[in-house]
């Protein structure tokens, strides 16, 4: 029998911004966007008891929470705690499958003969990521995903759920539907109408009642229902595209700002491309007007690269050709994103094609100037923070007319 575990860092954004902010500890955070269009990220466990929750829109958290500490996220510091945490899972196995940053479900079937009991396991996956972030996490134990997931919310927070085999059907026909993931609150809702409120109600439900509510995947959540899940955990999942989008407090109108955001945006995807040793083969952009309707435009290229500037400079042909279309359209939410990802190769700078002109200098060439300035605005921004240097194509007009170009921000 398989012995999985769903380990759940506790409130992961909200628990890091504490750590790193003693002052904060004991008080109800809030890791979200700006106030007026913005949504909650992360909750600490003391703003949880007033209603707040993930990806409810900040403006109701702090209606809701009015003493709410409200901070802007830093994903780069994310970033860094949460491979931390996935280097403590891959010291027991590598399977190891990441649902996001801070969560992600592990087989340790294999490991048992080296490591122990898989309880024993999960108690010291638990202490090592205590003992290296500062930050608790909450694990469930059980024989297949499905219930693992379910086990480590009963746990939460700082806990440590089992549920075995001959214990499926006690623990979980009294749950609420809600509790099944996939299920949602319209769904729950609509379960209820039709007498369905528990578990146990679903696991026992005729098809005529369920159909009309879940349709074709009626029988598949009555499977859930009853703890049942034969899908594998799948190791290192290739990413299929790294992307970066922002929703703007107030909706961008004019031209030159649309593509001052989107250098911004070109900017953090090349960073994070080089950063996880990858390039791309296609550049997508997305725009979602202030009516909410989204578009989203890609364009394919030859060679594969991480270069800021190549997929800026596709970026704003997208955009411009979008804006032809729908030349005085209002955006609300911009994004960028690079598919069609492989390895990145490392160039022979002294390869034929690649050498500097006969007696000219090397950085005579822009376009290899340009490669150079990537990784070294990388390492500036790895040292110093994300905020640390700046683009001048990334600066808006008030700041240009104000004399800044690549300087820390204000």
């Amino acid at each position: 029998m398989r012995a999985i575990l769903h380990v759940d860092m506790d409130a992961f954004y909200a628990s890091v911004e504490q750590h790193d902010r003693p002052e904060l500890r004991g008080k109800p955070v809030i890791v979200g966007g700006e106030l007026r269009r913005g949504v909650v990220a992360a909750a600490s466990y003391e703003v949880r008891r007033f209603g707040v929750y993930s990806a409810m829109p900040t403006r109701l958290a702090l209606q809701r929470c009015p003493e709410a500490i409200l901070i802007a996220p830093r994903m780069s510091r994310y970033r860094e705690v949460s491979a931390v945490v996935f280097g403590v899972f891959r010291e027991f196995t590598p399977l190891v499958e990441g649902l996001s940053l801070d969560e992600a479900f592990l087989d340790v079937s294999a490991s048992l003969t080296l490591f122990g009991a898989p309880t024993l396991i999960a108690q010291t996956i638990k202490s090592r990521i205590r003992e290296r972030t500062g930050l608790t996490a909450s694990v469930g134990l059980s024989h297949n995903k499905l219930l693992a997931k379910i086990a480590s919310a009963l746990g939460k927070p700082d806990g440590l759920r089992q549920i075995n085999p001959d214990a499926v059907a006690h623990t979980l026909d009294s749950l609420p539907v809600g509790r099944l993931p996939g299920i949602g609150p319209k769904t729950e809702a609509r379960l209820a109408q039709a007498g369905v409120r528990t578990f146990g109600d679903l696991r026992q439900a005729p098809d005529r009642v369920l159909v009309p509510v879940l349709g074709r995947h009626a029988g598949r959540v009555r499977d859930r229902a009853a703890g049942l899940d034969e899908r594998p955990v799948v190791a290192d999942v290739a990413e299929q595209q790294v992307s970066a989008e922002e929703t703007y407090e107030t909706d961008l109108s004019a031209r030159d700002r649309q593509r001052t955001e989107l250098a911004r945006l070109a900017d953090r995807v090349g960073s994070r491309l080089r950063a996880k040793a990858l390039e791309g083969g296609s550049v997508s952009i997305k725009v979602r007007r202030s009516d909410f309707s989204t578009y989203t435009r890609t364009r394919s290229f030859e060679p594969p690269s991480a270069d800021t500037g190549a997929i800026l400079a596709i970026a704003q042909e997208l955009l411009d050709r979008w804006r032809c279309e729908y030349p005085d359209a209002a955006v609300r939410l911009l994004g960028v994103g690079v598919g069609t990802l492989v390895p990145a190769t490392q160039m022979d700078l002294f390869a034929a094609g690649n050498r500097p002109p006969s007696g000219g200098l090397a950085s005579a060439d822009p376009s290899r100037a340009a490669r150079r300035l990537d990784p070294t605005l990388d390492q500036i921004r790895a040292r110093f923070g994300d905020a640390a240097v700046r683009r001048a194509s990334n600066l808006d007009q008030v700041e240009k007319n104000d004399g800044f170009t690549d300087v820390r921000r204000r």
